[in-house]
């Protein structure tokens, strides 16, 4: 896995203009509302969304675009910061377990169990002899898989940006008044280590990119491409699930007044 080789600026083999894409978006979300009310009906299946990227990389973005016409009450969204004191005392998936969907629901992680494998690899938070986060890439795998057997569809997708394009958009950040307050001093120090978190995402995703629980390296400089990368694979991964509205169980006879 070399990320180098894949080119954030790339539109696949798509050959439309950006307004033709959002045009497909948009159709896309439609379909997503209806599958969305299947998936919350049928209460048989679980989507897990899993959306990580490099500061700046468009995790918000995405959530924003692609999921604007799912019904709130059958989707979560969860945002993994740094662990409380709380979660520091148990093991690292703790935190995340109470999160996953149930039968019916989608959520999605903003950022997720793999910060223990990309933060604390690359700032070296465990000790280093010990190495505890290289175990961490099989006991991820197997926690996914546990969910897979339990009926949860686990979609990974990781938002490819440049160095190039990040700093245009922390700029953007810093210069904008109605973006400011999304600017933290942190994502600029975090600039720093940009070689160590592409080797951390690379090892992650080669070692836990799985037939139950697989890894989508998303080129994302035009947001307008991710946004339809995201949400043509969703939908289409949601259709193949062949999900049907389940009979209501009524009466032989029932005569309303």
């Amino acid at each position: 896995m070399d990320l180098a080789k894949w080119d954030a600026d790339g539109v696949g083999g798509f050959s439309g203009s950006k307004a033709d894409a959002e045009q497909r978006v948009q159709k896309l979300r439609s379909r997503l509302e209806q599958l969305q009310e299947l998936l919350y009906a049928e209460h048989l299946h679980k989507l897990l969304v899993v959306l990580q990227a490099m500061d700046s990389g468009g995790k918000d973005g995405t959530i924003r675009h692609v999921f604007e016409s799912v019904n709130p009450q059958g989707v979560s969204v969860t945002r993994f910061q740094e662990p409380t004191p709380s979660e520091l005392e148990h093991d690292y998936l703790w935190r995340v377990h109470p999160h996953v969907p149930g039968k019916g629901e989608m959520a999605i992680f903003n950022r997720s169990h793999y910060e223990d494998v990309l933060v604390v690899r690359v700032h070296g938070l465990v000790p280093e002899p010990e190495r505890v986060w290289r175990r961490r890439y099989e006991e991820i795998r197997e926690f996914e898989r546990m969910l897979a057997n339990e009926g949860t569809t686990i979609l990974k997708f990781f938002l490819h940006i440049s160095k190039d394009e990040q700093k245009k958009r922390l700029q953007a950040r810093l210069d904008g008044p109605d973006k400011r307050w999304k600017f933290a001093y942190s994502d600029v120090r975090e600039r720093e280590f940009w070689g160590k978190y592409q080797k951390a995402y690379e090892e992650a995703i080669e070692k836990t990119s799985t037939e139950w629980a697989p890894w989508y390296v998303v080129p994302a400089n035009h947001k307008w491409y991710r946004n339809l990368v995201v949400a043509t694979t969703i939908t289409e991964t949601l259709a193949g699930l062949k999900m049907k509205f389940p009979k209501p169980k009524l009466p032989k006879k029932l005569v309303l007044k």
